[in-house]
């Protein structure tokens, strides 16, 4: 078939070494059926329709690109994976909680069924600024803007950004969705349909500099929106520099044992490990413990690739594992940067029964204590 013969040129699957390096340091391949070696396999030798419908597991892939890292060939079994996403939803294989949240995205520029008009609400009583009045755009997200629990990290970072004398704006009611979950459940039609709508609005409102909260914002904007003449950056990026400049004035102790989430996103695929740590550091009385699995081998927390909106067997979560490691440790708090690790390993502290004796924070609820 012509499916096939496009994805064995373009993913380059003749090359693989079917060394199973992929397979080895998949976080989930230890507890689903999805075996990414496997699957470079058989699309190389056999018609995708005559099995496409049988990989149900594909969507159990978190999109953390652990197997492109440690591929000797240097292939990205995860966009293999995306495709194959892409050809189940041509052929009606797919979810009906995911095709909600495609729909929802379409109609709607976010993926919760929520309404345009409430993008902004989580701004009330809060000075801040239209997207037009400044070269530097924040860049709020859809988990921040709709969720209420998240809501107040965006509202924690707009304090942050503010006392740090950052000048910047939102699109308030005209920020739709990044795309990039949307593209990572296989919809590239839809994905470059958002995309093309932000880039506009980035060139009617000037914009020179974005800053998000979500990693996954970032690693859009930065990697795949080929944005030219504007800077991208992780909120922790800004914030770590504002501390170093001394434009940030810590002046409350906070005596806790924290220990920090590489989100994979942040991590794993953009290479931001110091920032986050230089910030929870930065605090006086705090004391900093590592994960085992940290950085570059940072344990996924599964909230990736879609995942958010997909229903998968009942197993344990590699949520729970991370919030079990952290009690184990004796942190008190799980410092986080990434809006889907908040939830995802909230909702796990919640399940392994662990309330009272941990909690999760963005690092920016952390950071706007102490000031």
């Amino acid at each position: 078939m012509e499916e096939k013969k496009d994805l064995k040129k373009e993913y380059e699957l003749s090359v693989c070494l079917q060394c199973g390096k992929c397979v080895a340091g998949c976080p989930v391949s230890s507890k689903s059926k999805l075996n990414t070696r496997k699957l470079m396999r058989e699309t190389l030798l056999h018609d995708v329709s005559k099995y496409i419908e049988e990989k149900s597991e594909i969507w159990e892939c978190t999109s953390c690109n652990t197997c492109a890292e440690r591929c000797p060939r240097g292939l990205e079994p995860s966009k293999l994976i995306r495709a194959l996403r892409g050809y189940m939803i041509e052929e009606g294989h797919i979810a009906k909680s995911v095709i909600d949240a495609l729909e929802s995205a379409y109609k709607y520029g976010n993926p919760f069924n929520m309404p345009k008009q409430k993008r902004a609400d989580w701004t009330e009583g809060m000075p801040v600024k239209k997207a037009s009045e400044s070269e530097t755009l924040y860049y709020v997200g859809c988990v921040p803007s709709y969720d209420n629990r998240v809501k107040n990290v965006a509202k924690s970072l707009t304090g942050c950004l503010t006392k740090s004398g950052t000048d910047f704006g939102i699109l308030g009611t005209e920020e739709v969705c990044c795309g990039s979950e949307i593209r990572r459940l296989g919809e590239e039609g839809l994905f470059e349909e958002l995309s093309e709508g932000l880039k506009s609005a980035l060139k009617e409102n000037n914009i020179k500099r974005i800053i998000t909260t979500s990693p996954h914002c970032y690693n859009a904007f930065k990697n795949e929106y080929n944005l030219e003449g504007v800077e991208v950056f992780h909120y922790t990026q800004i914030i770590a520099k504002a501390i170093k400049e001394e434009k940030l004035k810590i002046t409350k102790e906070m005596k806790k044992r924290i220990t920090y989430h590489d989100p994979c996103f942040l991590g794993k695929q953009n290479k931001i490990f110091d920032e986050p740590r230089e910030i929870i550091k930065s605090i006086p009385g705090i004391d900093f413990v590592e994960f085992d699995r940290s950085r570059e081998k940072s344990l996924c927390c599964e909230g990736g690739g879609g995942r958010m909106w997909i229903e998968t067997e009942s197993t344990t979560r590699l949520s729970e594992t991370r919030v079990k490691d952290a009690v184990s440790m004796g942190a008190e708090i799980i410092a986080v940067s990434c809006p889907f690790c908040m939830l995802t390993l909230e909702d796990a502290v919640k399940t392994a029964d662990l309330e009272g004796k941990i909690q999760v924070k963005d690092i920016s609820e952390i950071l706007i204590e102490s000031l």
